[in-house]
């Protein structure tokens, strides 16, 4: 069995080289276009959709990076998610946050900047937004 450390060592390296591999495969043109080609290729059936999306490729990239944190089948198994789910979580944390609408403008007559409407949305009732209070 692997000491703690070397397991955690393995467990990163594997995450990054996950991320890595997902992130050309996924949203990247390669060495001479050569993954843009391939994606192409593989059209839009099941196989094109899996090259177009970066949580479900990870699945299937994390399945043998798995083998290089452990081979025991119930630990590989809980790695191999384990290694998708980081994957993911390190493509989400290079991404621009969805939280944030460069287009928000402050609702009409309104001060409060923690209150925006988008522009393309419909104006909002005169109601009060906030819960009734209970007596």
């Amino acid at each position: 069995m692997a000491q703690p450390g070397e397991f955690a060592i393995r467990f990163i390296l594997a995450a990054l080289a996950i991320w890595r591999v997902t992130h050309l495969l996924a949203a990247e043109d390669g060495p001479g276009a050569v993954i843009f080609r391939l994606r192409r290729t593989l059209g839009s059936g099941w196989l094109g959709d899996l090259a177009d999306c970066f949580n479900c490729l990870s699945l299937f990239v994390a399945a043998p990076a798995a083998f290089f944190v452990s081979q025991q089948p119930l630990v590989w198994v809980v790695a191999w998610l384990a290694l998708s789910g980081a994957a993911c979580l390190l493509e989400r944390l290079g991404q621009a946050s969805p939280l944030v609408d460069p287009f928000a403008q402050p609702l009409e007559g309104e001060a409060d900047v923690l209150r925006f409407e988008t522009r393309d949305a419909p104006s909002a009732p005169d109601a009060d937004p906030r819960p009734a209070r209970r007596r």
